[in-house]
């Protein structure tokens, strides 16, 4: 049985000017061109489809009909409160803040990465921009510095594991027990509140557009940003197929590892923006923020469709999975039940796609 990933990037077709096909459109195939010119002919081959990768290919109607049932659910246990105008606002106010965190998560495990410090990166970035120094200068500058923050640290992980050859699991996992104690350091583990004047940070979550907090825009900017760049960019491209095979990606002359420096850094990007939602939210910046959002938003991942093995994924799917996980959470605060069953039921959840994955992965190879 032959390894497709030897020889294939999942994510589509490499050309010769080291880019690949949509995703979903048949897999090529590369060869190693001159080796003195350091170049790569790629040969495509139309690969046909079987019941289960159209199945896969409808996994995104099959998250709709998740939340459907969610919704019915909700209907039959809460029927007072599930379906009002201010329940379905508070759904999406408490998703923007891990869905975009979740959107720079889907490029980073696309990539073939995984990113276990996002949510202490937003801690720290939260903190660092609520100090009394960064807000004496004002929200603008409160905002530039979560980004920065974010970004920074972001690119920190990506040039330990793309240059330092650090496994991902291992630099992040650093990077989130660093980020958590610099950020509790920097606090002195006190919750700071963001002052009188710079009222434009909490006006993101109390003004309202149509009766929908700004926050949720920006959530959606976010999610439509990152669809753009994954699916209609030289960027995206070279993420699916990095993703999908790196050697195949190297030798069509993509610079993989600057390449997986930059997915960190986005992914830090995210964070850095969740950090003002977040503010925004709260009107605080603490140590304690975005405590097991780097569970959350790989299990929104994984759910949506994103192999962890990278190569494969969209952000839409991510999105229909961490909307299913917020629906799940919102039922359970409706109905009362205890927290430790929530997680629990998280859980199965989780162990369930990623099995229904390997099943799919197993019928394809």
């Amino acid at each position: 049985m032959s390894d497709s990933r030897n020889t294939t990037p999942a994510g589509g077709p490499v050309d010769s000017a080291g880019e690949t096909g949509s995703p979903g459109s048949p897999v090529g195939t590369v060869t190693a061109g001159d080796p003195g010119r350091g170049s790569a002919q790629v040969r495509r081959s139309p690969v046909a489809l079987g019941p289960l990768a159209r199945l896969g290919e409808a996994r995104h109607l099959g998250l709709v009909v998740a939340l459907v049932l969610l919704a019915v659910v909700g209907l039959v246990t809460v029927p007072d409160t599930f379906a009002t105008t201010s329940n379905l606002v508070s759904i999406l106010s408490l998703a923007a803040t891990i869905g975009v965190i979740t959107v720079g998560a889907t490029f980073v495990i696309i990539g073939g990465g995984i990113d276990l410090s996002v949510g202490a990166l937003m801690a720290l970035a939260s903190v660092w921009a609520t100090t009394l120094a960064t807000q004496a200068y004002g929200p603008a500058v409160m905002i530039v510095c979560a980004v920065a923050v974010g970004t920074g640290a972001g690119l920190v992980n990506g040039f330990l594991i793309a240059y330092g050859r650090m496994v991902p699991f291992i630099a992040t996992l650093a990077m989130l027990v660093a980020a958590r104690g610099l950020a509790q350091r920097m606090s002195d583990r006190r919750t700071q509140l963001v002052q009188q004047g710079n009222e434009l940070i909490v006006d993101l979550s109390t003004s309202r557009v149509f009766g929908v907090p700004v926050l949720v825009y920006i959530f959606a900017v976010v999610v439509a940003v990152g669809w753009v760049v994954l699916n209609r960019t030289t960027f995206g491209r070279r993420t699916y197929a990095v993703g999908g095979n790196p050697e195949a990606a190297r030798l069509a002359g993509i610079d993989v590892r600057r390449h997986t420096m930059l997915l960190y850094a986005l992914s830090g990007l995210c964070c850095g923006i969740a950090a003002v939602l977040i503010m925004a939210r709260t009107t605080t910046g603490s140590s304690t923020h975005g405590d097991l959002y780097e569970l959350d938003a790989i299990a929104a991942v994984i759910i949506g469709g994103t192999l962890l093995t990278g190569g494969r994924g969209s952000i839409i799917g991510s999105i229909l999975g961490l909307l299913i996980f917020t629906v799940i959470t919102n039922l359970f605060i409706l109905n009362g039940l205890n927290t430790s069953d929530q997680l629990i039921a998280k859980g199965l959840i989780i162990v369930v796609a990623v099995l229904l994955q390997r099943r799919s992965l197993e019928s394809r190879t």
